[in-house]
């Protein structure tokens, strides 16, 4: 049974204005943690729901629980049930991740652009975009190996960054090791399994809109006055926004792909054209 959809309104409204009231009067040491305590308090809201007999959070993940358990690792499932790796095998997958690589490029830049506006250096110069990209392959290798997900530069990571002002290297990386820690632990597991949609939705409006605020932001100092910006932009914007997507046999360009794919092709045409 699903709870009431004023109920879940309720809960993503306690959170979202949890965690603008934090971020904007709260403390120096609650600024670092606005989603956290934005989440906390929407999920207290949730259980009091659930405890007057509106179902917003699903208990029964807390049953049969243990207190530690390791997490599933699927080594190399990836070529599990594959006998023969051949050309056509490989050309298949080429197909499939080459679009997604440019995508995840394009990601990769404009996040180290915004991060280096938030830490006023330019990361893709130290320590250079050959480095950075060179980490993010490393990462996904290492996680796809595992099982895990791709490693990218999220944009939602850029802004928990931009928005806690908080760029520490030591603290981005003790929060990774924390992360990977505790996720033995089958109590906090289950505790974000049963976070209510509606409460990360409420997270989501601060977070994602910080994110397009921010991406705005690189395009300030585009004079758009001129015709050859304002048509690469818009051929960005609107098939992303509007979620444009093309499925050739099996492979399936995604919106962001065609976005970028366009972008590239409308600034290669105009690239020469002359300023009016």
């Amino acid at each position: 049974m699903s709870a009431p959809a004023w109920a879940s309104f309720i809960c993503a409204m306690v959170t979202l204005v949890t965690v603008i009231m934090v971020s904007t009067y709260g403390k120096k040491m609650m600024k670092l943690v606005p989603f956290i305590v934005g989440i906390l308090a929407g999920y207290l809201e949730a259980v009091i729901f659930t405890l007057l007999g509106i179902p917003v959070i699903d208990f029964s993940l807390f049953q049969d629980m243990q207190i530690f358990a390791v997490p599933e690792f699927t080594f190399l499932e990836a070529l599990k049930g594959v006998k023969d790796i051949d050309g056509s095998y490989i050309a298949t997958v080429a197909v499939a991740y080459i679009p997604v690589a440019f995508v995840v490029f394009a990601e990769h830049i404009a996040d180290h652009k915004n991060l280096s506006s938030i830490i006023d250096a330019d990361l893709l110069t130290d320590p250079g975009l050959h480095r950075t990209l060179l980490g993010d392959g490393v990462g996904s290798m290492v996680g796809a190996i595992f099982g895990g997900c791709p490693n990218t530069t999220y944009g939602e990571s850029v802004g928990c960054v931009a928005i806690t002002r908080n760029a520490s290297v030591v603290t981005i990386t003790t929060a990774a090791i924390m992360s990977i820690v505790i996720s033995f632990f089958g109590p906090f597991v289950a505790f974000l399994d049963s976070i209510p949609g509606c409460v990360m939705g409420g997270v989501c409006v601060t977070l994602y809109g910080f994110i397009a605020v921010s991406d705005l932001k690189m395009i300030q100092k585009v004079d758009l006055n001129q015709n050859k910006n304002l048509f690469v932009v818009a051929s960005i914007l609107i098939p992303g926004i509007g979620g444009m997507a093309m499925a050739i046999g099996k492979v399936t360009i995604t919106a962001i792909a065609c976005a970028l794919i366009l972008g590239i092709i409308v600034n290669a045409l105009l690239n020469k054209a002359k300023d009016e």
